[in-house]
């Protein structure tokens, strides 16, 4: 998607160039790939970054600045098309869309001047100057007088030509002012309220939000009258209330019960998941330093960073999701947030019955594993559902046994009262004290659990879970990624090898297959559902090879019209080799769940 550059001198001609996606230098300097004469620019100025996904402009710290909103930016900001960026006499305009011929002469003083002088205007400490309605006003009738006004002999001729060319452009105007208002009121509301100061001296949090709420409140109050028509008072109000004590346009995405997933690519670009189908959405941030400061929200509560010299981290929200981001310099679209959604409430064993997940036999025998101490290990590709299936899962352990989980983000939400949650820890600035997932199951071992529940094996700690479930740890549970059960295993013996022992593969494999008992394999599918695929037991040790059977699995039948995925689950008709030991612990499993003729169910 090509862009279009007008640039605008204050004593001259404005001139437009279609620019490809790309990263271009700007200044004085003739090298530079848009070279600009004037007072005040330096030979390296700053730096245009265009994206398909969005376009920055970043500040070389030049003694000339650069200004957005007539005000100085720091560092590397989001540029929204339509929104004018000054550098000395020049001002840059970008479009994702030819500007029409109309503002290339005559009312390049007119139309841009909207959007970014009337919303100065909107500040209390404007004096009341009446510069704001006017412009809006003649905003508005640009294109009555551009369709029917003027010159008689000249407008009906080119008339046809712009009537297309304006209609995007009311609502990339109308955003560009919008988040103009909401800079300058949100800089407003940090010059009344100093959130910061008031949050580091540990001002309750209700106090807190009942402060900025008011204080957003009466800003809003005093410009209203002078808002454009196109924004609404009070959603304004929640959007900057948001943004200064919440997660900003995220909120109202986190409290949708239908969205799964938040993916956040960048300032310009929210995506979410719903209903297994990912869709673009119309929300956006101010610039990469609102999604920084959402990211320092999220992490600094847990005692996490990130900066240049930690640019990624795992954190999770106070639900529970699941929170990755990533920033500059590795991400090159600008500060990076995915958060996997928890639930409100909890899924349940008749919930995943109810979604085609599982079927009843499937979870009874499940259940019985668990109670029988058997150690099961959840696997699956990304997103497939291994941790919400790990959690109803462990609705199965005792009560009256004592439980650790060691997790790097704790997600898992046991319902058991003697229960011990274990977080890793990532090292603090000076590259130290961090605590790895490897550490924990090994000072769980000195905890006295009757249960491990380590959240995902993806390294060395894998060794010591199957030592841990092959010295009177039995009944533990886990998540792998894998593909297949039959993947499972070759997954774990290259984990137990990153743990750095030089164990030859026959005394890994022995452990595997002493260790190990049930493999529930879990997979996502084209429609978005989550299926159990597979339920393998792991019979033993044959010469060089782990042998399995499978007890369970999803035959797919094809495809509805709707493109719902059709199959059934059915049992493969082998019976459990520890059919013996379950009678004789008690816990009694109808042999008929095992049988293809009676057992099953559709999708």
């Amino acid at each position: 998607m090509p862009w279009y550059l007008r640039l605008h001198l204050t004593d001259g001609p404005a001139a437009v160039r279609e620019l490809d996606p790309g990263i271009y230098s700007v200044g004085a300097d003739p090298e530079n790939r848009i070279a600009l004469m004037g007072r005040g620019i330096s030979g390296r100025h700053a730096i245009l970054t265009l994206r398909a996904t969005g376009a920055w402009i970043e500040d070389l710290d030049t003694p000339g600045g650069t200004y957005l909103d007539e005000c100085a930016i720091t560092g590397r900001v989001s540029l929204p098309p339509g929104q004018p960026v000054r550098i000395g006499p020049c001002r840059l305009t970008l479009f994702t869309a030819p500007p029409p011929p109309e503002e290339e002469t005559a009312p390049p003083a007119a139309p841009p001047a909207p959007a970014v002088a009337a919303p100065s205007s909107l500040l209390p400490d404007s004096g009341g100057r009446h510069e704001g309605p006017p412009s809006v006003g003649e905003n508005k009738t640009v294109p009555q007088s551009s369709g029917g006004s003027g010159s008689v002999p000249t407008v009906p001729v080119p008339a046809p030509d712009p009537v297309p060319a304006p209609a995007p452009a009311p609502d990339l105007r109308v955003m560009a002012q919008k988040q103009t208002i909401k800079r300058q009121i949100h800089r407003e509301l940090l010059t009344r309220l100093d959130i910061k100061r008031l949050t580091a001296t540990q001002v309750d949090e209700r106090e807190l939000h009942k402060r900025v709420l008011h204080t957003v409140e009466t800003i809003v109050g005093e410009v209203s009258r002078r808002l454009p028509p196109e924004i609404q008072v009070q959603a304004l109000i929640k959007e900057i209330y948001d943004e200064a004590v919440g997660l900003g346009p995220l909120e109202d995405l986190l409290a949708d019960d239908d969205v799964n997933e938040i993916m956040v690519n960048g300032p310009n670009r929210i995506y979410i998941e719903r209903h297994g189908r990912i869709e673009l959405t119309d929300r956006v941030f101010l610039d990469d330093r609102s999604v920084m400061a959402i990211i320092e929200r999220i992490v600094s509560p847990l005692g996490r960073r990130i900066d240049e010299s930690q640019p990624f981290v795992d954190a999770r929200l106070r639900d529970g999701s699941r929170v990755n981001a990533i920033i500059h310099p590795l991400s090159l679209t600008g500060p990076s947030i995915t958060i996997r959604k928890f639930a409100r409430v909890p899924f349940t064993e008749e919930d995943l019955i109810r979604m085609g997940t599982w079927t009843h036999d499937m979870a009874d025998f499940l259940n019985a594993c668990v109670r029988a101490r058997k150690n099961l290990v959840i696997s699956g590709g990304t997103g497939s559902g291994k941790t919400t299936l790990l959690n109803v899962i462990s609705r199965y352990l005792p009560e009256e046994e004592r439980i650790v989980t060691i997790e790097d983000a704790a997600e898992l939400r046991l319902k058991q009262p003697h229960v011990i949650s274990l977080e890793a820890r990532m090292p603090n600035i000076e590259g130290k004290g961090a605590v790895t997932i490897r550490d924990l199951v090994r000072n769980s071992l000195r905890m006295r659990p009757d249960r491990i529940v380590v959240g995902e094996c993806r390294g060395g700690e894998a060794l010591d879970m199957l030592q841990a479930m092959n010295t009177g740890h039995d009944g533990s549970l886990t998540t792998i990624h894998a593909n297949s059960p039959r993947d499972v295993i070759s997954r774990l013996e290259t984990l137990v090898l990153m743990a750095g022992m030089d164990l030859p593969l026959r005394a890994i494999r022995e452990q595997i297959a002493s260790a190990v008992d049930i493999i529930v394999h879990e997979a996502r599918f084209s429609d978005g559902t989550r299926k159990v695929t597979a339920i393998s037991e792991i019979v033993g040790l044959e010469g060089e090879m782990i042998t399995m059977q499978e007890l369970y699995g999803f035959a797919r039948t094809g495809v509805a019209v709707d493109g719902r995925i059709l199959g059934r689950f059915r049992p493969t008709g082998a019976v459990p080799t520890f059919m013996e030991e379950l009678r004789t612990k008690g816990i009694a499993v109808n042999q008929a769940i095992f049988d293809p003729q009676s057992g099953g169910g559709g999708s």
